[in-house]
């Protein structure tokens, strides 16, 4: 499906370079929206706790039909198995909650041919996909305070019993993709709303994976704030559940970008000789 996608595009985008009295442009602006989370405590619902978002867009036009794009994004997600319609997520009673901080590169696909400023190519919807890197670090909260949950090895990491979970990395990548619509504004300025979705590298962006460790062992290795936050179920929790699961290994997290962006045109380029055109 993204073979037949991407061909597509390159076979619009060679009938886009042979249009005339186009000249490259760039635009500079800020996104503003909501951020949220699906995973191992949201598994399916979308807008699902959502929080405020922003960051900076660069974009550069070599046609009319394909933008790149790069741009830093800072939002935060959370979650809470309380809020669950399921009865195993509210009895299990996890949560958490962490920053992301986004860098990315994008490549945006217009549906129709479409140039801020030319009044004979006002809008488009598009889509877009590329690769992004993000640092997050999940916390939860344990008696008033908000605790970083990568150190305290809640699933048994930096144990030897454990040898296979190793701590796992505060910064990965992801796969942005999604879809939006763009419009001119007035003058130099352009609008677009956009939804997009992160599939991350990453099955911690919770902190839950696995199964659950043997509370000695997470105790041995990370003291009495792992244990307590390793296993907070409301009923029997401790020794009992070790070994069972805790989260879905077969599965990767996911988060969530959706916003309005506003974008300042720079001043173009000159236009190529007509004699290579």
């Amino acid at each position: 499906m993204l073979r037949t996608i991407f061909l597509f595009c390159f076979v619009v985008s060679v009938h886009s370079l042979s249009s005339q009295n186009f000249t490259k442009y760039s635009e500079i602006g800020l996104m503003g929206g909501v951020s949220y989370y699906v995973g191992d405590l949201n598994p399916s619902r979308q807008f699902f706790m959502p929080r405020l978002s922003g960051g900076i867009i660069f974009r550069y036009s070599p046609n009319r039909r394909f933008t790149w794009r790069i741009h830093g994004l800072i939002g935060s997600i959370q979650a809470d198995d309380a809020r669950s319609d399921n009865a195993y997520q509210i009895s299990r009673n996890l949560s958490f909650r962490s920053q992301i901080i986004e860098a990315a590169g994008i490549l945006e696909f217009n549906f129709f041919n479409y140039e801020v400023g030319n009044p004979t190519t006002p809008a488009t919807p598009y889509i877009f996909g590329g690769i992004a890197m993000f640092r997050y670090n999940p916390k939860a909260e344990l008696d008033g305070q908000w605790i970083a949950l990568q150190p305290v090895g809640t699933e048994g990491q930096g144990s030897t019993v454990y040898g296979d979970r190793k701590p796992y990395s505060l910064i990965t990548g992801s796969f942005p993709f999604g879809f939006g619509f763009k419009a001119h504004a007035f003058g130099r300025l352009s609008l677009s709303a956009e939804w997009g979705m992160r599939r991350s590298f990453s099955d911690y962006i919770d902190d839950v994976s696995k199964t659950y460790a043997d509370p000695d062992v997470v105790f041995a290795a990370n003291g009495p704030v792992g244990t307590q936050l390793a296993d907070r179920s409301l009923v029997n929790p401790g020794k009992a559940n070790a070994g069972r699961q805790r989260g879905n290994p077969e599965t990767r997290d996911w988060y969530s970008f959706a916003g309005l962006t506003i974008t300042y045109k720079l001043v173009p380029r000159k236009a190529d000789c007509a004699a290579y055109n």
